[in-house]
């Protein structure tokens, strides 16, 4: 299986990963919520503009 080249799939895959680690290992702390959001957000751009 071949890696992803695109940044933004990296980002989406990246962002897909730490939400299950969160959810599994319960993970908390300030600014969680920022970091995941600005992380979806720069994956979906990425993804959208094709990059």
């Amino acid at each position: 299986m071949a890696a992803p080249r695109s940044i933004g799939m990296i980002l989406l895959a990246i962002w897909l990963i730490l939400t299950g680690l969160i959810a599994i290992f319960n993970l908390v702390f300030a600014g969680l919520s920022i970091i995941m959001g600005l992380l979806a957000l720069a994956a979906g751009i990425l993804i959208l503009i094709g990059r």
